[in-house]
């Protein structure tokens, strides 16, 4: 893949993670996959909003889909993203 198409890539998925709501949800799936509803409860978002969002980070490759009888579940796509985004912890932890 070329230079310029990963840098456009990953500006799209730092743009994706710039939304709290949507950052928010990230951290929360870091602990292990949950349904919609356990992440509407957890966020305290309207269930189509969630929805909304959650379908925003599935369209950019940040999380992944699984059905499981009728629950479809939402967990984090790879490692890498939570590498990214635990760093980003990280680094505003230094600034306390």
């Amino acid at each position: 893949m070329e230079e310029s198409v990963k840098l456009e890539r990953l500006a799209n998925m730092f743009d994706m993670l710039s939304d709290p709501n949507r950052l928010h949800i990230v951290v929360y799936l870091m602990d292990g996959k949950q349904t919609v509803s356990n992440i509407t409860e957890h966020i305290g978002m309207s269930q189509s909003a969630v929805s909304h969002q959650l379908r925003i980070l599935r369209n950019a490759h940040i999380l992944k889909a699984t059905k499981i009888g009728k629950c479809v579940y939402y967990s984090i796509n790879d490692e890498h993203v939570e590498t990214i985004v635990n760093n980003g912890l990280i680094h505003m932890g230094h600034e306390e």
